[in-house]
Protein backbone atom coordinates (compact mmCIF):
# COMPACT_ATOMS: atom_id res chain seq x y z
CA UNK A 1 0.00 0.00 0.00
CA UNK A 2 1.06 3.48 -1.10
CA UNK A 3 1.44 6.49 1.26
CA UNK A 4 0.95 9.85 0.84
CA UNK A 5 3.79 12.13 2.09
CA UNK A 6 2.96 13.92 5.61
CA UNK A 7 3.04 17.50 3.92
CA UNK A 8 0.54 16.72 0.99
CA UNK A 9 -3.18 17.81 1.78
CA UNK A 10 -5.39 15.62 -0.22
CA UNK A 11 -9.20 17.09 0.02
CA UNK A 12 -12.04 15.19 -1.05
CA UNK A 13 -14.38 16.81 -3.83
CA UNK A 14 -17.28 17.91 -1.34
CA UNK A 15 -14.18 18.90 1.23
CA UNK A 16 -13.54 21.38 -2.23
CA UNK A 17 -16.63 22.36 -2.86
CA UNK A 18 -17.41 23.44 0.61
CA UNK A 19 -14.22 25.34 0.89
CA UNK A 20 -14.97 27.01 -2.34
CA UNK A 21 -18.75 27.87 -1.28
CA UNK A 22 -17.68 28.99 2.12
CA UNK A 23 -15.00 31.80 -0.27
CA UNK A 24 -17.64 32.55 -2.35
CA UNK A 25 -19.95 33.20 0.24
CA UNK A 26 -17.60 35.46 2.70
CA UNK A 27 -15.76 37.12 -0.08
CA UNK A 28 -18.21 38.62 -2.00
CA UNK A 29 -20.92 41.23 -1.01
CA UNK A 30 -24.68 41.32 -1.17
CA UNK A 31 -24.91 42.06 -4.89
CA UNK A 32 -27.38 43.07 -7.87
CA UNK A 33 -27.42 41.38 -11.11
CA UNK A 34 -29.53 42.31 -14.41
CA UNK A 35 -30.25 40.14 -17.06
CA UNK A 36 -33.01 37.68 -18.75
CA UNK A 37 -34.63 35.68 -17.35
CA UNK A 38 -34.47 31.63 -18.94
CA UNK A 39 -34.81 27.94 -18.71
CA UNK A 40 -37.66 29.36 -15.62
CA UNK A 41 -38.40 26.11 -13.42
CA UNK A 42 -40.60 26.28 -10.51
CA UNK A 43 -41.26 22.82 -8.75
CA UNK A 44 -43.70 21.76 -6.21
CA UNK A 45 -41.40 22.93 -3.28
CA UNK A 46 -42.14 26.25 -4.23
CA UNK A 47 -38.79 27.28 -5.09
CA UNK A 48 -37.86 29.09 -8.15
CA UNK A 49 -34.84 28.15 -10.62
CA UNK A 50 -33.72 29.69 -13.65
CA UNK A 51 -30.37 30.82 -15.44
CA UNK A 52 -29.83 35.03 -15.55
CA UNK A 53 -27.93 35.73 -18.75
CA UNK A 54 -27.02 38.41 -21.11
CA UNK A 55 -25.82 38.59 -24.28
CA UNK A 56 -22.05 36.90 -23.66
CA UNK A 57 -22.84 34.65 -20.62
CA UNK A 58 -25.00 33.14 -17.69
CA UNK A 59 -25.35 31.83 -14.79
CA UNK A 60 -27.50 29.53 -12.69
CA UNK A 61 -29.69 31.32 -9.83
CA UNK A 62 -32.16 29.82 -6.98
CA UNK A 63 -35.10 31.95 -4.80
CA UNK A 64 -36.23 29.91 -2.33
CA UNK A 65 -40.05 30.18 -1.33
CA UNK A 66 -39.71 32.48 1.77
CA UNK A 67 -38.73 34.93 -0.85
CA UNK A 68 -40.55 34.69 -4.16
CA UNK A 69 -43.94 35.23 -1.96
CA UNK A 70 -42.50 38.25 -1.62
CA UNK A 71 -42.60 39.11 -5.21
CA UNK A 72 -44.72 41.88 -7.04
CA UNK A 73 -44.85 40.43 -10.66
CA UNK A 74 -44.76 37.10 -12.21
CA UNK A 75 -42.16 35.90 -13.63
CA UNK A 76 -41.56 34.08 -16.97
CA UNK A 77 -38.87 33.34 -19.46
CA UNK A 78 -37.70 36.42 -21.40
CA UNK A 79 -38.14 39.10 -18.84
CA UNK A 80 -35.36 41.53 -17.80
CA UNK A 81 -34.48 41.69 -14.17
CA UNK A 82 -32.61 42.87 -11.46
CA UNK A 83 -31.63 40.78 -8.79
CA UNK A 84 -30.04 41.34 -5.82
CA UNK A 85 -28.46 38.28 -3.89
CA UNK A 86 -25.55 36.10 -3.14
CA UNK A 87 -22.82 34.14 -4.86
CA UNK A 88 -22.24 30.87 -3.50
CA UNK A 89 -22.33 27.35 -4.61
CA UNK A 90 -24.33 24.35 -5.47
CA UNK A 91 -21.87 21.78 -4.02
CA UNK A 92 -23.35 18.05 -4.75
CA UNK A 93 -23.05 19.28 -8.51
CA UNK A 94 -20.18 22.31 -8.18
CA UNK A 95 -22.46 24.34 -9.68
CA UNK A 96 -21.58 28.29 -9.35
CA UNK A 97 -25.18 30.01 -8.80
CA UNK A 98 -26.97 33.24 -7.08
CA UNK A 99 -28.98 32.77 -4.36
CA UNK A 100 -31.58 35.54 -4.44
CA UNK A 101 -33.62 37.26 -2.25
CA UNK A 102 -35.01 40.45 -3.67
CA UNK A 103 -36.52 40.00 -7.76
CA UNK A 104 -37.44 43.06 -9.28
CA UNK A 105 -38.40 43.93 -13.15
CA UNK A 106 -35.94 45.85 -15.35
CA UNK A 107 -36.79 48.54 -17.87
CA UNK A 108 -40.08 49.78 -19.02
CA UNK A 109 -41.54 46.86 -16.75
CA UNK A 110 -41.05 48.48 -13.54
CA UNK A 111 -41.31 51.86 -14.50
CA UNK A 112 -45.02 50.57 -15.28
CA UNK A 113 -45.08 48.58 -12.59
CA UNK A 114 -43.73 52.00 -10.58
CA UNK A 115 -46.38 53.90 -12.42
CA UNK A 116 -49.69 51.37 -11.40
CA UNK A 117 -48.21 51.41 -7.54
CA UNK A 118 -48.20 55.23 -7.58
CA UNK A 119 -51.19 55.76 -9.60
CA UNK A 120 -52.93 53.36 -6.89
CA UNK A 121 -52.01 54.80 -3.88
CA UNK A 122 -52.69 58.51 -5.04
CA UNK A 123 -56.22 57.68 -6.37
CA UNK A 124 -56.52 55.76 -3.29
CA UNK A 125 -55.89 59.30 -1.36
CA UNK A 126 -58.45 60.86 -3.19
CA UNK A 127 -55.89 62.75 -5.89
CA UNK A 128 -58.05 61.89 -8.73
CA UNK A 129 -61.59 62.72 -7.38
CA UNK A 130 -63.82 64.98 -9.95
CA UNK A 131 -64.90 66.78 -6.53
CA UNK A 132 -61.65 68.18 -6.17
CA UNK A 133 -61.23 69.66 -9.77
CA UNK A 134 -61.36 73.52 -10.67
CA UNK A 135 -62.81 74.73 -13.49
CA UNK A 136 -61.15 76.74 -16.28
CA UNK A 137 -61.79 80.52 -16.43
CA UNK A 138 -63.88 81.55 -19.10
CA UNK A 139 -61.38 84.11 -20.25
CA UNK A 140 -58.01 83.97 -18.66
CA UNK A 141 -56.16 87.24 -19.35
CA UNK A 142 -52.64 85.71 -18.80
CA UNK A 143 -51.58 81.72 -18.86
CA UNK A 144 -48.38 80.44 -17.29
CA UNK A 145 -46.73 77.78 -19.06
CA UNK A 146 -44.53 75.07 -17.50
CA UNK A 147 -42.02 73.77 -19.94
CA UNK A 148 -38.87 73.38 -21.51
CA UNK A 149 -38.29 77.33 -23.36
CA UNK A 150 -36.52 75.55 -26.13
CA UNK A 151 -38.94 72.42 -26.98
CA UNK A 152 -41.27 72.04 -29.43
CA UNK A 153 -44.49 71.96 -27.11
CA UNK A 154 -44.06 75.65 -26.17
CA UNK A 155 -43.88 76.61 -30.11
CA UNK A 156 -46.92 74.73 -30.54
CA UNK A 157 -49.08 76.29 -27.56
CA UNK A 158 -48.16 79.61 -28.80
CA UNK A 159 -49.00 79.00 -32.12
CA UNK A 160 -52.46 77.63 -31.51
CA UNK A 161 -53.01 80.80 -28.65
CA UNK A 162 -52.30 83.13 -31.82
CA UNK A 163 -54.53 81.49 -33.37
CA UNK A 164 -57.30 81.12 -31.36
CA UNK A 165 -57.07 84.62 -29.30
CA UNK A 166 -54.18 86.54 -29.71
CA UNK A 167 -54.83 88.93 -26.81
CA UNK A 168 -54.03 86.16 -24.08
CA UNK A 169 -50.49 86.81 -22.62
CA UNK A 170 -48.13 83.70 -22.28
CA UNK A 171 -45.77 83.95 -19.15
CA UNK A 172 -43.56 80.69 -19.37
CA UNK A 173 -42.00 79.16 -16.71
CA UNK A 174 -39.16 77.23 -18.24
CA UNK A 175 -38.13 73.68 -16.52
CA UNK A 176 -35.95 70.66 -17.99
CA UNK A 177 -38.58 67.74 -18.99
CA UNK A 178 -36.92 65.10 -18.62
CA UNK A 179 -33.43 63.43 -17.02
CA UNK A 180 -32.12 63.89 -13.42
CA UNK A 181 -33.87 66.47 -11.40
CA UNK A 182 -36.80 67.44 -14.08
CA UNK A 183 -39.23 66.25 -11.27
CA UNK A 184 -37.85 68.42 -8.47
CA UNK A 185 -37.31 71.30 -10.58
CA UNK A 186 -41.35 70.76 -11.76
CA UNK A 187 -42.31 70.78 -8.71
CA UNK A 188 -40.48 73.94 -7.31
CA UNK A 189 -41.55 75.96 -10.79
CA UNK A 190 -45.23 74.85 -9.69
CA UNK A 191 -45.10 76.21 -6.15
CA UNK A 192 -43.60 79.64 -7.37
CA UNK A 193 -46.17 80.01 -9.97
CA UNK A 194 -48.90 79.57 -7.21
CA UNK A 195 -47.31 81.67 -4.54
CA UNK A 196 -46.97 84.43 -7.14
CA UNK A 197 -50.77 84.26 -8.64
CA UNK A 198 -49.91 86.31 -11.76
CA UNK A 199 -51.27 84.04 -13.74
CA UNK A 200 -54.94 82.91 -14.03
CA UNK A 201 -54.09 79.20 -15.12
CA UNK A 202 -51.21 76.93 -15.65
CA UNK A 203 -50.40 74.66 -18.69
CA UNK A 204 -47.91 71.56 -17.57
CA UNK A 205 -46.84 70.29 -20.73
CA UNK A 206 -44.30 68.56 -23.07
CA UNK A 207 -43.16 66.39 -26.26
CA UNK A 208 -43.46 63.33 -26.70
CA UNK A 209 -40.99 60.63 -26.11
CA UNK A 210 -40.52 57.26 -24.44
CA UNK A 211 -41.65 56.24 -20.69
CA UNK A 212 -38.26 57.36 -19.62
CA UNK A 213 -38.51 60.48 -20.91
CA UNK A 214 -41.81 61.01 -19.99
CA UNK A 215 -41.06 59.50 -16.36
CA UNK A 216 -40.43 63.06 -14.63
CA UNK A 217 -44.53 63.61 -14.74
CA UNK A 218 -44.69 60.34 -13.40
CA UNK A 219 -43.13 61.55 -10.17
CA UNK A 220 -44.93 62.01 -7.11
CA UNK A 221 -43.40 65.07 -6.33
CA UNK A 222 -44.48 66.44 -8.83
CA UNK A 223 -48.32 64.98 -8.68
CA UNK A 224 -48.37 66.24 -5.09
CA UNK A 225 -47.39 69.95 -5.95
CA UNK A 226 -50.44 69.32 -8.51
CA UNK A 227 -52.73 68.90 -6.33
CA UNK A 228 -51.22 71.72 -3.73
CA UNK A 229 -51.61 73.93 -6.18
CA UNK A 230 -54.35 76.67 -6.15
CA UNK A 231 -54.54 77.54 -10.01
CA UNK A 232 -56.35 75.63 -12.34
CA UNK A 233 -54.08 72.83 -13.82
CA UNK A 234 -53.82 71.39 -17.50
CA UNK A 235 -51.59 68.70 -18.24
CA UNK A 236 -50.77 67.54 -21.93
CA UNK A 237 -47.71 65.36 -21.88
CA UNK A 238 -46.79 63.26 -24.70
CA UNK A 239 -48.71 62.33 -27.70
CA UNK A 240 -53.02 61.39 -27.46
CA UNK A 241 -52.44 57.75 -26.28
CA UNK A 242 -49.43 58.99 -23.79
CA UNK A 243 -51.15 59.03 -19.99
CA UNK A 244 -49.08 60.24 -16.76
CA UNK A 245 -49.85 60.54 -13.19
CA UNK A 246 -50.20 64.37 -14.08
CA UNK A 247 -52.93 64.22 -16.19
CA UNK A 248 -54.94 61.96 -13.08
CA UNK A 249 -54.13 64.71 -10.96
CA UNK A 250 -54.18 67.78 -12.81
CA UNK A 251 -57.75 69.37 -12.84
CA UNK A 252 -57.79 68.91 -16.85
CA UNK A 253 -56.52 66.89 -19.26
CA UNK A 254 -55.11 67.74 -23.21
CA UNK A 255 -54.12 65.25 -25.60
CA UNK A 256 -51.70 67.40 -26.94
CA UNK A 257 -49.88 70.77 -26.22
CA UNK A 258 -52.15 72.48 -28.87
CA UNK A 259 -55.37 71.06 -27.83
CA UNK A 260 -54.43 72.34 -23.99
CA UNK A 261 -54.03 75.80 -25.62
CA UNK A 262 -57.21 75.11 -27.70
CA UNK A 263 -58.63 74.21 -23.96
CA UNK A 264 -57.60 77.64 -22.53
CA UNK A 265 -58.44 79.88 -24.68
CA UNK A 266 -61.84 81.05 -26.01
CA UNK A 267 -62.25 80.63 -29.98
CA UNK A 268 -61.55 84.26 -31.14
CA UNK A 269 -63.31 83.71 -34.47
CA UNK A 270 -66.34 82.30 -32.81
CA UNK A 271 -66.41 84.82 -29.91
CA UNK A 272 -66.42 87.70 -33.14
CA UNK A 273 -69.52 86.02 -34.69
CA UNK A 274 -71.24 85.72 -31.04
CA UNK A 275 -70.81 89.25 -30.58
CA UNK A 276 -72.25 90.60 -34.12
CA UNK A 277 -74.93 88.53 -33.71
CA UNK A 278 -75.64 90.10 -30.42
CA UNK A 279 -75.52 93.35 -31.24
CA UNK A 280 -77.49 93.08 -33.86
CA UNK A 281 -80.11 91.45 -31.90
CA UNK A 282 -79.17 94.30 -29.50
CA UNK A 283 -80.53 97.17 -31.99
CA UNK A 284 -83.39 95.30 -33.06
CA UNK A 285 -84.27 95.10 -29.36
CA UNK A 286 -83.39 98.82 -28.60
CA UNK A 287 -85.37 100.50 -31.52
CA UNK A 288 -88.59 97.93 -30.43
CA UNK A 289 -88.28 99.64 -27.06
CA UNK A 290 -87.70 103.05 -28.35
CA UNK A 291 -91.00 102.60 -30.95
CA UNK A 292 -92.91 101.30 -27.60
CA UNK A 293 -91.74 103.89 -25.37
CA UNK A 294 -92.41 106.73 -28.13
CA UNK A 295 -96.25 105.23 -28.55
CA UNK A 296 -96.53 105.05 -24.59
CA UNK A 297 -95.19 109.13 -24.60
CA UNK A 298 -98.08 109.73 -27.07
CA UNK A 299 -100.90 108.33 -25.07
CA UNK A 300 -99.80 109.99 -22.11
CA UNK A 301 -99.69 113.24 -23.68
CA UNK A 302 -103.77 112.86 -25.08
CA UNK A 303 -104.32 111.72 -21.54
CA UNK A 304 -102.67 114.76 -19.92
CA UNK A 305 -104.26 117.34 -22.51
CA UNK A 306 -108.02 115.23 -21.39
CA UNK A 307 -107.51 115.38 -17.73
CA UNK A 308 -105.68 118.72 -16.45
CA UNK A 309 -103.75 117.95 -12.91
CA UNK A 310 -105.51 120.62 -11.12
CA UNK A 311 -109.07 118.75 -11.36
CA UNK A 312 -107.52 115.75 -10.24
CA UNK A 313 -105.99 117.67 -7.69
CA UNK A 314 -109.13 118.74 -6.15
CA UNK A 315 -110.65 115.46 -6.35
CA UNK A 316 -108.00 113.63 -4.52
CA UNK A 317 -108.27 116.45 -1.85
CA UNK A 318 -112.01 116.39 -1.16
CA UNK A 319 -111.59 112.86 -1.31
CA UNK A 320 -108.68 113.15 1.73
CA UNK A 321 -111.48 115.37 3.63
CA UNK A 322 -113.65 112.35 3.26
CA UNK A 323 -111.28 109.78 4.43
CA UNK A 324 -110.43 111.92 7.53
CA UNK A 325 -113.79 112.54 8.80
CA UNK A 326 -114.69 108.42 8.56
CA UNK A 327 -111.27 107.77 10.39
CA UNK A 328 -112.41 110.86 13.32
CA UNK A 329 -115.88 108.75 13.92
CA UNK A 330 -114.09 105.35 13.69
CA UNK A 331 -111.58 106.49 16.17
CA UNK A 332 -114.48 108.01 18.38
CA UNK A 333 -116.31 104.77 18.11
CA UNK A 334 -113.26 102.28 19.37
CA UNK A 335 -112.69 105.29 21.91
CA UNK A 336 -116.11 104.48 23.57
CA UNK A 337 -116.30 100.60 23.34
CA UNK A 338 -112.44 100.55 24.93
CA UNK A 339 -113.76 102.67 27.32
CA UNK A 340 -116.92 100.52 28.11
CA UNK A 341 -115.02 97.18 28.13
CA UNK A 342 -112.26 98.89 30.94
CA UNK A 343 -114.98 99.70 33.02
CA UNK A 344 -116.32 96.45 33.29
CA UNK A 345 -113.06 94.83 33.37
CA UNK A 346 -112.60 96.76 36.72
CA UNK A 347 -116.04 96.30 37.91
CA UNK A 348 -115.18 92.61 37.54
CA UNK A 349 -111.87 92.54 39.32
CA UNK A 350 -113.22 94.70 42.32
CA UNK A 351 -115.35 92.10 42.80
CA UNK A 352 -112.74 89.26 42.44
CA UNK A 353 -109.75 90.75 44.44
CA UNK A 354 -107.72 88.89 46.39
CA UNK A 355 -108.02 89.94 49.80
CA UNK A 356 -112.04 89.95 49.55
CA UNK A 357 -111.16 86.08 48.75
CA UNK A 358 -108.49 85.67 51.47
CA UNK A 359 -111.05 86.63 53.81
CA UNK A 360 -113.93 84.14 52.34
CA UNK A 361 -110.88 81.37 52.49
CA UNK A 362 -110.09 82.66 56.17
CA UNK A 363 -113.61 82.52 57.61
CA UNK A 364 -113.92 78.56 55.83
CA UNK A 365 -110.39 77.71 57.14
CA UNK A 366 -111.91 78.54 60.77
CA UNK A 367 -115.29 76.82 60.58
CA UNK A 368 -113.19 73.33 59.17
CA UNK A 369 -110.98 73.60 62.06
CA UNK A 370 -114.08 74.45 64.41
CA UNK A 371 -115.61 71.52 62.92
CA UNK A 372 -112.64 69.30 63.56
CA UNK A 373 -111.51 69.83 66.81
CA UNK A 374 -115.71 69.11 67.67
CA UNK A 375 -115.71 65.87 65.23
CA UNK A 376 -112.32 64.94 67.37
CA UNK A 377 -113.93 65.48 70.75
CA UNK A 378 -116.99 63.58 69.88
CA UNK A 379 -115.22 60.21 68.32
CA UNK A 380 -111.92 60.17 70.59
CA UNK A 381 -113.52 60.83 74.14
CA UNK A 382 -115.82 58.25 74.42
CA UNK A 383 -113.17 55.79 72.69
CA UNK A 384 -110.33 56.07 75.40
CA UNK A 385 -113.03 55.65 78.05
CA UNK A 386 -113.79 52.19 76.44
CA UNK A 387 -110.10 51.09 75.91
CA UNK A 388 -109.73 51.96 79.51
CA UNK A 389 -112.33 49.59 80.61
CA UNK A 390 -110.97 46.83 78.12
CA UNK A 391 -107.28 47.40 79.82
CA UNK A 392 -108.96 46.80 83.25
CA UNK A 393 -110.10 43.57 82.14
CA UNK A 394 -107.61 42.11 81.00
CA UNK A 395 -105.21 43.00 83.52
CA UNK A 396 -107.76 40.91 85.81
CA UNK A 397 -107.73 37.91 83.53
CA UNK A 398 -103.91 38.29 82.97
CA UNK A 399 -101.23 35.51 83.72
CA UNK A 400 -98.64 38.58 85.14
CA UNK A 401 -101.25 39.74 87.94
CA UNK A 402 -101.43 36.02 88.82
CA UNK A 403 -98.01 35.54 89.08
CA UNK A 404 -97.28 39.48 90.89
CA UNK A 405 -99.52 37.66 93.48
CA UNK A 406 -96.97 35.09 94.97
CA UNK A 407 -97.30 32.38 91.86
CA UNK A 408 -94.84 30.66 89.66
CA UNK A 409 -95.00 30.34 85.92
CA UNK A 410 -92.62 27.11 85.03
CA UNK A 411 -91.05 26.07 81.30
CA UNK A 412 -89.19 23.43 80.57
CA UNK A 413 -85.59 23.82 78.59
CA UNK A 414 -87.73 24.53 74.89
CA UNK A 415 -89.92 26.89 76.76
CA UNK A 416 -93.07 24.47 76.70
CA UNK A 417 -95.22 25.27 80.31
CA UNK A 418 -95.52 23.02 82.65
CA UNK A 419 -98.77 22.06 83.74
CA UNK A 420 -98.00 19.03 86.18
CA UNK A 421 -95.06 17.82 88.44
CA UNK A 422 -95.52 14.25 85.88
CA UNK A 423 -94.26 16.20 82.76
CA UNK A 424 -90.13 16.60 84.50
CA UNK A 425 -88.11 13.88 85.72
CA UNK A 426 -85.34 14.34 88.27
CA UNK A 427 -82.34 16.56 86.82
CA UNK A 428 -84.19 18.17 84.59
CA UNK A 429 -83.42 21.67 84.76
CA UNK A 430 -86.78 24.86 84.47
CA UNK A 431 -86.88 27.96 84.66
CA UNK A 432 -89.81 29.52 87.30
CA UNK A 433 -90.55 33.25 86.22
CA UNK A 434 -91.43 34.98 89.00
CA UNK A 435 -93.58 38.49 89.04
CA UNK A 436 -90.36 39.80 89.27
CA UNK A 437 -87.23 38.07 87.46
CA UNK A 438 -86.98 33.94 87.15
CA UNK A 439 -85.55 31.09 89.24
CA UNK A 440 -83.54 28.59 86.84
CA UNK A 441 -84.11 25.92 88.66
CA UNK A 442 -83.02 21.69 88.79
CA UNK A 443 -85.87 19.14 89.61
CA UNK A 444 -84.62 16.72 92.77
CA UNK A 445 -87.79 14.64 92.87
CA UNK A 446 -91.26 14.22 91.48
CA UNK A 447 -94.46 13.53 93.92
CA UNK A 448 -96.84 11.66 92.87
CA UNK A 449 -100.08 13.35 91.91
CA UNK A 450 -102.50 14.66 94.81
CA UNK A 451 -106.54 15.06 94.79
CA UNK A 452 -106.65 18.05 96.68
CA UNK A 453 -109.60 19.88 96.58
CA UNK A 454 -108.91 23.52 94.01
CA UNK A 455 -108.37 26.39 95.46
CA UNK A 456 -110.96 29.33 95.86
CA UNK A 457 -109.66 31.60 93.20
CA UNK A 458 -108.58 35.08 94.38
CA UNK A 459 -110.63 38.05 94.04
CA UNK A 460 -108.88 41.26 92.78
CA UNK A 461 -107.75 43.68 95.48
Amino acid sequence: MQHQPPDRAVLTVSQLNREVRDLLEQGLPLLWVEGEISNLAQPASGHLYFTLKDSRAQIRCAMFKGRNRLLRFRPSNGAQVLARGRISLFEPRGDYQLIIDSLEEAGDGALRRQFEELKTRLEREGLFDPVRKQALPPFPKRIGVVTSPSGAAIRDVLHALGRRFPGIDVLIYPVPVQGSGAAQAIADMLKLADNRQEVDALLLTRGGGSLEDLWAFNEEIVARAIAACSLPVVSAVGHEIDFSISDFVADHRAATPSAAAELLSPDGAALLDRIGSLSSRLAQRIHLKLSRQAERLSTLERRLAREHPARRLRDNSQRLDELQLRLAAAMNRLSRRDAQRLHAAQQRLTAQHPRKRLQQYREQIQQLGQRLRNSWRNGHDPRVRHLGGLARELEAVSPLATVARGYAIVRDQQGRVVREAGAATPGDRIVATLGKGALHCRVEDVEPVVNVAPETPLLPK
